[in-house]
């Protein structure tokens, strides 16, 4: 009875040993006797106890957040960015073969090329172009993990912390640039002005005419919002036409 016992147990623990279930998202690699046997899965796997050794590899996207790092820019401004990284297992066996830990290596991989990138571009730029760097970033990452069978989808910085007395200075800047814009704005609008009213004398000046008839409404529309009295001198050579109408009578 005993040696049914243990053959059975010796029956349960082989099976257990050599049936795996590899998730949709997992994929198994064999080493049969410290040899690549190849990769199996997903679903149920069978594999020899004790020969084979199986491990397990997931192709999901990792996001890997970068932790913060001192950088020193092209320009000489101390910084420290960090920022985020996508990739996955497109390879199973070289991710398991080809480096000992594929999640460290990319972490680090992902950390010097950040300084070294970073290094080389000045702050303005840092700024103002991210989504350059962001693909400068992967793509060097990318070409760096890809014999480790690890592909690098998206690298993207997520904060650059500036020293406070350069926020000041972009502070100060960047209040300079609106006070220019603002000048630069009132100045066209005056130049403008002043074209139109220049326009508007040439043209009066080609038709004295316009010029009365332009008066007579100032005084209409002054007469019609004010009820007091109001005093306008008026130009005598309004009045020439009539003047010259009754010396022509008086002559005849």
């Amino acid at each position: 009875m005993g040696m049914i016992i243990t053959i059975f147990i010796i029956v349960v623990f082989i099976l257990a040993n050599a049936i795996k279930v590899l998730q949709e998202y997992e994929r198994g690699v064999v080493f049969r006797l410290g040899r690549y046997a190849g990769v199996k899965g997903p679903g149920l796997v069978l594999i020899i106890p004790i020969i084979d050794r199986l491990v397990r590899v997931s192709l999901r996207t990792v996001v890997f957040d970068v932790p913060p790092q001192d950088v020193i820019t092209k320009d000489n401004v101390s910084v420290k960015v960090n920022a985020v990284v996508y990739f996955r297992v497109m390879d199973p066996a070289k991710a398991v073969i080809e480096v000992q830990d594929y999640i460290y290596a990319t972490s680090q991989m992902a950390q010097t090329t950040l300084r070294s990138v970073l290094g080389e571009a000045e702050l303005d730029e840092l700024l103002a172009e991210r989504e350059k760097i962001n693909q400068k970033l992967q793509q060097i990452i990318d070409k760096e993990t890809d014999p480790w069978g690890v592909k690098v989808s998206a690298v993207e910085i997520k904060h650059v912390d500036l020293p406070q007395e350069m926020q000041r200075a972009m502070a100060a800047q960047a209040e300079a640039e609106r006070e220019r814009r603002a000048k630069i704005i009132s100045a066209e609008g005056e130049y403008q002005a002043a074209r139109r009213l220049r326009e508007a004398a040439e043209m009066l000046e080609e038709h004295p005419i316009a010029l009365q008839l332009r008066y007579l409404q100032t005084l209409s529309e002054v007469a019609a919002e004010n009820n007091s009295t109001t005093i306008f001198p008026v130009p005598i050579d309004l009045f020439k036409p009539f003047l010259e109408g009754m010396a022509k009578k008086k002559k005849k």
